[in-house]
């Protein structure tokens, strides 16, 4: 039987049950690899104009939106609809995004409409990169490592925030494209804002499929491949995928931020984990290209 998802109120973290939350927090990516954060702290009216602005950006002509693409990696700017596929599968899933940084690694690209798209998005930006970098803080406990493990490979890295639209499914869409096949992210941790609409799904590690429905403004967190590698996969990857709409077919929004280390930051797997299986190291930058050719932007 699939494990139901936790939900942890990251308030706990910071007010004389720092332990505890850590220690739920580590046996639910465990367990299930979802973990959905309530009292997380972010400003609520400004995330909701967030999500306004990046709709309203969506809203525009492809012509208005195409002229944000930035080179071939989808890492800055504008991807258009049908560019990006899963690892492994050979179609490519219905959804346009576009993706933000930290400028010190490669310089963002801005559009010109919305006004507000701008401020609001760099606000989220350094909302969520703050709260992901306390989320694994509190992974140090259970994982026996310093408390500053994360921030010294994390801090100031590599972490993209996607702004995602999902349009209503296309007439004559191939049958066997969905929004998002399954698939693991590349990072360490994933902090996915609750989406506008329902489809995401979470492959149990009973390999049944699990509807995911958060509560509004709550924030679900996920393990990623570069946690599953530094841990030999005691922390395993969330296998998840976001399914077409069975009701209205309407859009469908979301903004997850994928937290990277730093580009030089080794991915070595922790001393405790070592067993003759683990994979080799590889620093951040490199995983990271290596996977962007798997799913084909790069």
């Amino acid at each position: 039987m699939t494990a139901p998802v936790s939900t942890l109120a990251l308030g706990d973290f910071g007010r004389g049950r720092a332990t505890d939350f850590a220690t739920e927090f580590y046996r639910a990516l465990v367990d299930t690899g979802f973990v959905i954060i309530t009292e997380h702290g972010i400003d609520l009216g400004r995330l909701h104009a967030a999500y306004d602005t990046v709709a309203a950006f969506f809203e525009q002509d492809d012509n208005a939106k195409a002229c944000y693409m930035v080179g071939t990696d989808g890492q800055r700017g504008y991807t258009p609809f049908g560019r990006e596929h899963a690892k492994d599968a050979n179609v490519p899933d219905l959804k346009e995004f576009w993706h933000v940084g930290r400028d010190a690694i490669a310089p963002n690209v801005w559009p010109d409409e919305p006004e507000a798209f701008r401020e609001a998005v760099a606000w989220l930006y350094d909302a969520l990169d703050h709260t992901g970098l306390m989320l694994l803080r509190a992974l140090t406990g259970p994982l026996a490592l310093p408390t500053d493990y994360f921030d010294a490979m994390a801090a100031g890295g590599n972490s993209i925030l996607r702004l995602l639209h999902y349009p209503p499914i296309p007439d004559g869409a191939d049958p066997r494209c969905v929004r998002a096949a399954a698939h693991e992210d590349i990072n360490l941790i994933t902090l996915l804002v609750s989406a506008s609409a329902a489809g995401l799904e979470l492959l149990g590690r009973d390999g049944q499929w699990q509807a995911i429905e958060a509560p509004p403004d709550s924030i679900i967190v996920d393990a990623g491949d570069m946690l599953a590698r530094i841990t030999n996969g005691h922390i395993p990857a969330t296998t998840h995928r976001v399914v077409n709409p069975e009701g209205p077919n309407t859009s469908r929004y979301s903004m997850p931020f994928f937290l990277h280390p730093r580009p030089a930051a080794v991915l070595s797997c922790l001393p405790q984990f070592r067993d003759g299986t683990e994979a080799p190291d590889i620093t951040g930058q490199g995983f990271l290209e290596e996977r962007l050719g798997e799913i084909g932007l790069k």
